[in-house]
């Protein structure tokens, strides 16, 4: 399923830019648990073996629950006194 890969990737680089031209610097992407799974089967099934995903396009990825299907790029400096995230769905 490369196309998902690919789809995936391409929108944590969107809303990673998307946040540097709001001049915010995105440091991390926080990722719900159902949509960890299905990137981590993704990256798994392109690339063999059963790793975990540590990062997604450069950036460190730490799993929040909560957030299930969806997934956020976010400035953790800036976050709480600026809207400094963008929520995107990896899993529809």
């Amino acid at each position: 399923m490369r196309g998902d890969l690919i789809r995936i990737l391409s929108a944590v680089e969107e809303k990673a830019n998307e946040l540097k031209l709001e001049g915010f610097e995105p440091d991390v992407v926080l990722v719900g648990g159902e949509a960890y799974e299905f990137i981590k089967a993704q990256v798994n099934e392109e690339f063999g073996g059963d790793e975990e995903v540590l990062e997604l396009s450069g950036l460190p990825v730490r799993i929040v629950d909560e957030l299930g299907k969806d997934a956020v790029v976010i400035d953790s400096k800036a976050l709480g006194y600026a809207p400094a995230a963008k929520r995107f769905t990896v899993v529809r």
